[in-house]
């Protein structure tokens, strides 16, 4: 009788986890940056919601801070997960 030997091969396992405490910061920080810029862009409420006031939909702070607001969250969100 011949007797095979079992040629398992153990794999090792690495449980190091894929983000660090600073990658989930920066994730963070760019959630609240993301939402802080969604928040400009909402406004606030009018006066009168019966008369249309064009300074205030058109406003430098909704048309252009709010936006480089959301796209620096997202630039911070990329950064955080590529960071080593």
């Amino acid at each position: 009788m011949s007797t095979k030997k079992d040629n398992k091969q153990h794999s090792v396992v690495d449980h190091t986890p894929l983000f660090g405490k600073k990658n989930f910061l920066l994730m963070l920080l760019g959630g609240v940056i993301i939402a802080a810029g969604m928040l400009v862009m909402a406004g606030g409420k009018s006066a009168d919601p019966t008369i249309f006031n064009d300074k205030e939909v058109y406003s430098t702070l909704r048309i252009t801070v709010a936006p480089i607001l959301i796209l620096l969250g997202l630039v911070v969100e990329v950064y955080a997960i590529f960071k080593k």
